[in-house]
């Protein structure tokens, strides 16, 4: 009884120290006060009116969407590519190209947006939307591909070739079999692209150019001109987002499962 409640009071204590700067921080987001921090003077939207009136934050707003959707889409598509044909290779091969694969998620962020960076100079690519859109799309395919793999290794492996025995293209045995088995990895896939694409700072900023910001950047940019609530604001949406989008996924996964 007694472990059972200490087990309860640690969980509590570890969901309490993870959530509370979320919570502080959309707390002080509807605080009339014009500090960041501090006492609380009232509830207001002001913040919110004053974000969504700034010219920048709007641009920011566009960029990031665009960028993590775009990026999203591609890196699934290209990722899921990758996964099948990964799967399709010889124990050797494959183990060779999955430990090349792990080299930009395990080496620090700032060394892949260096190296993104050096290599978008080299072929003198201009810095800028463009650029960010590669490099996102470049960090983010290593994710699909490990969120894919699993689901192929979990199907039968002779669900193609049956499909293929009767009369199936190859083309037709992908569509129709091996994609509707590594569906929910697919999801996942995307999910993660989507999400990490959405709050990347350190590789999007060593890959822009000028006017062109997301809001990651932006909040960087108003926390260097001092920390204000429109900060707060900017930050909050940030998380409603993500947390949306995790949660729609999350219920489209379960009605899936329930139907199936």
């Amino acid at each position: 009884m007694v472990k059972n409640w200490l087990s309860k009071l640690y969980l509590c204590f570890i969901f309490f120290f993870l959530y509370a700067p979320i919570a502080v921080l959309v707390l002080f987001s509807f605080n009339a006060s014009s500090r960041a921090t501090g006492t609380w003077t009232g509830f207001t939207l002001e913040w919110y009116g004053e974000l969504f009136a700034d010219q920048q934050i709007r641009s920011a707003l566009g960029y990031t969407f665009a960028i993590a959707l775009i990026s999203t889409v591609v890196s699934m598509v290209a990722g899921t590519i990758s996964a099948i044909g990964i799967y399709q290779l010889k124990r050797k091969a494959r183990q060779t190209v999955l430990q090349v694969n792990y080299l930009p998620i395990i080496s620090p962020e700032i060394v892949t947006a260096i190296g993104l960076m050096i290599l978008f100079q080299s072929i003198r690519l201009r810095f800028g939307f463009s650029t960010m859109l590669l490099a996102h799309i470049m960090f983010c395919i290593p994710y699909v591909i490990l969120q894919v793999l699993p689901r192929l290794y979990a199907m039968d492996a002779n669900l193609a070739e049956a499909a293929m025995d009767l009369g199936a293209t190859p083309w037709q045995a992908i569509r129709l079999v091996v994609i509707p088995e590594i569906r929910p990895g697919i999801f996942s896939g995307a999910l993660m692209a989507f999400t990490m694409s959405l709050d990347d700072f350190v590789i999007s900023l060593f890959n822009t150019g000028n006017g062109v910001t997301n809001l990651s950047i932006e909040v960087y940019s108003m926390a260097r001109r001092g920390i204000r609530p429109t900060v707060n604001a900017l930050a909050t949406l940030m998380v409603v987002i993500v947390f949306i989008t995790v949660a729609l996924t999350n219920q489209i996964q379960l009605r899936k499962k329930v139907r199936g």
